[in-house]
């Protein structure tokens, strides 16, 4: 029989996994924002036209992250985060291979079926596992490796895909994916399903207030930040005038405020949730606004990307917890909402920067991502004043 130290360890270990499978899955959704301008020149496109495929991808997250939920809420675990792997791997493959854009498209959109259900069963799914009494840091650890794909996978994938080409990347990637998925299949356990909620859940939810604000408020946010990061890169080489390299190194520095904002989650926001969020909130808006403010000014860019970066993990961070604290009888359901609705607010950014590219300038992404930020400020504030506990 298991001793209690190693029983923990290994809970540890299955955490550890999972972060990683965070990481991988993080990085594929985002490395098309830092590799957008090199896909456009090898399918002859505009960086406009590519930059749709990040809508693509974020609206059928979106839109498949509920009904992929439900259909498999009541399926083993250990086996379902298997086969997600398997679907994962097999799509970038393909991603490797793509003959033209549209093959590149519909590889994303098997990647983006398997995200959808990944997400939706990952914060939970580790807080199970996690050894007794750590499940807030479970849930840190999980946003570390989030965190991470920012800190390395953006930059790394960048820099494979300058030196080897984009479909390097993605062969990185999938190689990656095999290994985790092979570590997750002989670490994890049998895992029935548990408190996964169904479809009787839905009408329980959207009668709790703050819950449904916490996801407009997650939607427009994030609408607001993507807006302006999905187009970081050709912003930097274009309006501030930067090389590549330094793109790449504001990148890293955008990921490494993940760490940053981990740690702030971990010690503060158990004392000051709301605070928490609302001040993460101000700190989007604020980033946003004066993106072009400083863009001739390399080390204040610098500093408002790490603040900006600091700003979008706090709050992510935040509202997932909240989310989950909200909605304890249905966590799978409430957190595929959650996933969905995140991922409704990525492709809408992508899709405003894009018309705010052709009809406005790129120099003006900020500005409009700044007046969403607004708007989920006022509406996080009003629905905590008017529901608050």
């Amino acid at each position: 029989m298991l001793n209690a130290q190693k029983v923990d360890r290994i809970g540890y270990y299955r955490v550890a996994a999972m972060a990683f499978a965070a990481f991988i899955f993080n990085t594929t959704e985002f490395v098309p924002v830092a590799l957008l301008s090199d896909i456009a020149q090898g399918f002859d496109m505009s960086v406009a036209q590519t930059g749709l495929m990040i809508t693509v991808y974020a609206w059928i997250v979106s839109l498949a992250s509920l009904p992929l939920m439900l259909a498999t809420a009541k399926l083993e675990r250990r086996s379902l985060l298997l086969k997600l792997f398997v679907l994962f791997v097999a799509s970038h493959i393909l991603s490797i291979f793509a003959w033209n854009y549209w093959v590149l498209l519909i590889s994303r959109m098997g990647i983006a079926f398997a995200h959808a259900i990944f997400w939706s069963i990952t914060a939970s799914l580790a807080m199970r596992v996690a050894p007794k009494g750590k499940q807030t840091q479970a849930l840190g650890m999980i946003a570390m490796g989030s965190a991470m794909a920012m800190v390395l996978g953006l930059p790394i994938g960048r820099i494979i895909g300058q030196w080897l080409g984009w479909r390097a990347t993605f062969a990185v990637i999938g190689g990656a994916a095999f290994v985790v998925m092979l570590i997750l299949a002989n670490l994890l356990p049998h895992l029935p399903s548990r408190n996964a909620g169904s479809l009787a859940s839905l009408p329980l939810l959207a009668k709790r207030p703050l819950l449904i604000g916490a996801y407009m408020v997650t939607m427009l946010m994030v609408s607001a930040h993507f807006t302006a990061y999905s187009y970081i890169e050709p912003f930097v080489k274009n309006i501030s005038h930067l090389s590549e390299n330094i793109a790449t190194v504001i990148l890293l520095v955008f990921g490494l405020a993940g760490f940053a904002a981990s740690f702030l989650f971990s010690r503060i926001y158990r004392f000051f949730p709301a605070k928490f969020i609302t001040t993460a909130l101000g700190i989007i808006t604020a980033s946003l606004l004066a993106l072009y403010l400083v863009h001739d000014y390399l080390i204040l860019m610098f500093v408002l990307v790490f603040i900006w970066g600091i700003g979008i993990s706090a709050m992510t961070l935040g509202l997932q917890m909240r989310i989950l604290q909200l909605s304890p009888d249905a966590t799978d359901v409430a957190t595929a909402i959650f996933s969905g609705i995140y991922n409704i607010g990525i492709g809408a950014g992508a899709l405003i920067g894009n018309q705010v590219m052709q009809h406005f300038g790129l120099e003006n992404i900020g500005f409009i991502g700044a007046i969403l930020g607004v708007m989920a400020m006022l509406l996080f504030i009003g629905t905590h004043l008017m529901y608050r506990k």
